[in-house]
């Protein structure tokens, strides 16, 4: 379960009463402020990093000198479209961004690299060209808690 962020600021600057209760739901920190006839409720989102690690950021595209003789098909058996990586370090479905590189952007791991790439990650690009451009970059991946 992820790391839970209380608004500790709030009860400390006396935007809540110091009798508000937390209380733990499926998932969530619910947080009530109760004042003479309401009943103010917020709810925390539990935090959707798992990990951080920085790894070589390369990419490659459906040709066949950079896949198998099944280019447009993963290794997870899903068809090859934006924002598919191939990695070795996570399991299949895994959620990552690479923040320094692209920003917000989701990637899923679907794919798989030579045994021999124990610490990169492999984005897929739709044509050669775009791949050989980007090139490499060593970059840290954020990935994201289901």
């Amino acid at each position: 379960m992820g790391t839970y962020i209380i608004f500790l600021a709030a009860l400390v600057s006396g935007l809540y009463p110091s009798s508000a209760t937390a209380v733990q739901t499926t998932g969530d920190i619910e947080l009530f402020a109760r004042k003479t006839t309401t009943i103010e409720r917020v709810v925390v989102l539990p935090d959707q990093i798992a990990e951080k690690r920085t790894v070589w950021v390369t990419a490659y595209s459906s040709t066949p000198e950079e896949t198998d003789d099944t280019p447009y098909i993963t290794a997870s058996g899903t068809r090859v479209r934006d924002g598919i990586i191939a990695t070795n370090l996570l399991p299949f479905n895994t959620k990552v961004k690479i923040p320094k590189l692209f920003g917000d952007k989701i990637f899923v791991v679907e794919d798989r690299m030579h045994e021999r790439k124990t610490e990169n990650v492999d984005v897929w690009m739709a044509t050669k060209g775009a791949a050989l451009k980007f090139g490499i970059a060593r970059a840290e991946i954020v990935v994201l808690e289901e």
